[in-house]
């Protein structure tokens, strides 16, 4: 069976439009390949992530990952961490090894049905697949979720409480055996 299919827009393009500000990393790089550190059958470690530059109103972030890449109608969600603090501007790599953070944020399930970051895992031979790391600076101390939420909740809640984003968007692609 062939995965060939277009490439997914940017899915941060067909959303409302919100401010930007930036996001670093000492672990990936924008447009550059994932290292197998951060691939589910690697390392499955989330990479550092540190941000500056937020709106000065900001009172919460939620930082995400996914592929849109991913062969379904839906894309893929990797990472959900939701009711981080304003006062946290940088996670540290394998952040996302834990279902609670010591500063209060939790995770919701992603795709692989995990609290938890859940490394990048592209099918072999398939196309190669952007990761989208976003920080999302929003406008109130935590969405009104709760750890049962899924991930399709919390992006509809984004929608009305994101002041701006930071996007670093990794690659990653898992070459065939033939």
């Amino acid at each position: 069976m062939s995965l060939d299919r277009p490439v997914a827009p940017d899915p941060y393009q067909l959303l409302p439009a919100a401010g930007s500000f930036t996001v670093t990393s000492t672990d990936v790089t924008d447009g550059e390949p994932l290292g197998d550190d951060y691939a589910f059958t690697g390392g499955n470690k989330s990479p550092q992530l540190s941000w500056e530059g937020f709106p000065e109103e900001t009172k919460g972030f939620v930082v995400t990952c996914f592929d849109p890449d991913a062969p379904t109608p839906s894309g893929f969600w990797h990472w959900i961490l939701v009711g981080l603090p304003a006062t946290v501007t940088e996670l540290p790599t394998g952040a996302g090894t834990t279902e609670r953070l010591e500063s209060g944020a939790f995770h919701i399930r992603n795709d692989f049905s995990t609290r938890s970051y859940g490394g990048a895992a592209p099918p072999a031979g398939d196309q190669v697949h952007r990761y989208y790391f976003v920080v999302h600076a929003i406008d109130v101390e935590a969405l009104d979720i709760d750890h049962d939420a899924s991930a399709a909740v919390v992006s509809f809640n984004l929608a009305f409480h994101t002041l701006a984003r930071a996007v670093i968007t990794p690659t990653y692609q898992v070459q065939s055996d033939s």
